[in-house]
């Protein structure tokens, strides 16, 4: 009963959180029909540094900020920095709904990227789960349609570059100091965006600096709420509930951009969330993974504008 009613707890925060997730995702698709998408990840990441600041505080752990593993280390750091540019672009060229419906693509491509990565053996209901969920997208893409465009390519580059990223993060997150972890992909951030500010700068007014501060704030509550429910509950029970952000994607798109998903968006986005979750049970059964790295993942794509919420978890949890 007691863990029952952790469990649920869990799920409520969970559901709480990726409920200020969308209401954060609407504030960066309303200010890209403004601005441009790299101005916007560059305050995004400048006022992610204080939540890392007060987060590193209580790290203890002695050391430098020199990675084990380098070169996963500069390769995580590259994906990250293409899938917050990418995820940036796609929301602001997408509809809500169909670029969340790409982007949960992400554990379907973790687990394919799990087996030569991470040695990571699937088994033959999984490779039909992971097929059956690549069919969802196209089903959402339909290809040949005509109507694919820019934001269709950034979404599903957001989709495999936070995919490499969170199998590394898998591979090399024991090893590696969590300060490390966290720094290395908002500093990336922040010095390219930096580099491109002068060619695409606007200037803002104090409302819109405003909304970026209730982004950042969004933001901040959101991966609060995540780490509270991560540590309430079970992760298999967590995991899904990031499914919900496509209600959210559909109420608010509606709202207040006039976004109405097709039928093919809708079917698609059930056949990829069907086999997402499948894929998380499956990944929750000990002799079924012994790396679990969708269900290690934690939570959505890694920008480097937020804490990395497994990595932080991972130094709280002492590992």
């Amino acid at each position: 009963m007691a863990a029952a009613k952790s469990n649920l707890r869990a799920a409520l925060l969970a559901l709480a959180a990726f409920a200020l997730y969308a209401t954060h995702d609407v504030v960066i698709k309303y200010l890209g029909a403004l601005y441009s998408p790299f101005q916007i990840l560059f305050y995004s990441v400048l006022l992610g540094f204080p939540m890392v600041t007060i987060m590193l505080m209580g790290d203890r752990t002695d050391g430098n900020l020199r990675p084990k593993h380098p070169w996963w280390t500069a390769l995580r750091t590259v994906m990250v920095v293409v899938t917050g540019t990418s995820a940036f672009f796609a929301f602001t060229l997408l509809p809500l709904a169909q670029t969340y419906a790409i982007l949960f693509a992400m554990p379907l491509l973790i687990t394919l990227l799990a087996i030569p990565l991470l040695g990571e053996r699937v088994g033959p209901r999984r490779g039909v789960a992971v097929a059956v969920g690549l069919a969802g997208v196209l089903i959402v893409l339909r290809p040949g349609s005509g109507d694919l465009g820019l934001g269709h390519l950034a979404a599903l580059i957001a989709a495999l570059s936070g995919a490499v990223a969170a199998v590394i993060i898998r591979k090399i997150g024991d090893a590696e100091r969590s300060a490390v972890l966290l720094l290395y992909p908002m500093v990336a951030n922040f010095i390219a965006m930096a580099c491109v500010m002068p060619l695409v700068y606007r200037p803002m007014p104090v409302e819109h600096l405003g909304l970026l501060g209730v982004m950042a704030a969004l933001g901040f509550a959101a991966t609060a709420l995540v780490i509270m429910a991560y540590r309430a509950g079970q992760a298999v029970i967590v995991a899904p509930m990031q499914y919900s952000q496509i209600l959210w994607a559909t109420l608010f798109g509606t709202l207040f951009f006039d976004e109405r998903p097709d039928l093919w968006t809708a079917v698609g986005s059930a056949v990829i969330i069907a086999s997402g979750i499948y894929i998380v049970l499956r990944e929750d059964l000990p002799a079924v993974s012994a790396n679990q790295p969708v269900l290690r993942g934690r939570v959505r794509a890694e920008t480097g504008m937020l804490p990395r919420i497994g990595a932080y978890l991972a130094r709280r949890e002492g590992r």
